[in-house]
């Protein structure tokens, strides 16, 4: 399972199973939670824990902090994705029932990566992961939207993760040996060739110039809730600093 394959996804809340008929014996509907909003992997990194769960403002206007749901509490009822509403499945008592420390646990996606030797190798942008036990298979690796498009994306296996440092991925100095896949210098030269130097100037040049704000803006996303590691406090207003959301004007009198 890929990250993306559930992230944006909308999440319901549904009663306990001995109570989720009504009183004329059908199934009752479930309740919006909110959508997922990033991937919660352990403080080693290895395996994914959980999901914040970004919760729907109060009557259009009052944000609400993102809400964190455990990986093992989600399930497929009435053909959509949902947590059963009980307290141990949600925040600190998920977290207290799951023997983990949130603030000591990671979002690798959107965050810089660098070799044990200090070499930038570009940013997190998705991890493959077991849909059951949270178990990473790899993560991808990418310089940015153009570079990726270019070049490709490394697929880094897990076993290259050496940890986390002054807000960056860290991984083996190894990883700058595995081949590029999936971009169209990839594909022209069998998916495995060695990129040129002069290719990967172009590509940082195109990248420095021509990504979109989305993109710097979730490389910024993980650079600074690495950097505060106590994240989960106060996700929604770190998520904004680092996506670099304008703030909202003051109305003339």
């Amino acid at each position: 399972m890929l990250v993306a394959d559930i992230q944006g996804k909308r999440i319901y809340r549904i009663p306990a199973p001995d109570k989720r008929l009504d009183k004329n014996g059908a199934p009752k509907e479930p309740k919006k939670l909110g959508r997922v909003h990033f991937p919660v992997f352990t403080p080693n990194g290895t395996h994914v824990v959980g999901f914040m769960i970004k919760l729907p403002d109060i009557v259009g206007m009052v944000k609400q902090p993102d809400k964190f749901v455990p990986l093992d509490a989600l399930e497929m009822y009435e053909g959509v994705p949902c947590v059963v509403d009980t307290k141990e499945n949600f925040d600190a008592p998920a977290a207290k029932r799951l023997g983990i420390d949130l603030d000591r646990c990671l979002i690798w996606t959107g965050m810089d990566v660098r070799t044990k030797s200090g070499k930038s190798v570009g940013y997190c942008a998705e991890a493959a992961f077991d849909s059951k036990t949270g178990e990473v298979d790899h993560f991808q690796l990418t310089g940015g939207m153009a570079s990726s498009a270019l070049l490709g994306d490394i697929q880094m296996p897990v076993s290259y993760l050496k940890g986390y440092r002054d807000g960056a991925m860290i991984v083996a100095d190894e990883v700058l040996d595995l081949s590029f896949s999936g971009g169209a210098a990839a594909h022209a030269a069998e998916a495995s060739v060695a990129v040129s130097t002069k290719v990967k100037a172009g590509a940082k040049v195109l990248d420095d110039k021509g990504s979109v704000a989305l993109d710097r803006g979730s490389k910024a996303l993980g650079k600074q809730l690495g950097r505060t590691k106590g994240m989960f406090k106060s996700f929604a207003a770190e998520y904004k600093k680092a996506a670099g959301t304008p703030a909202k004007k003051k109305r003339a009198k």
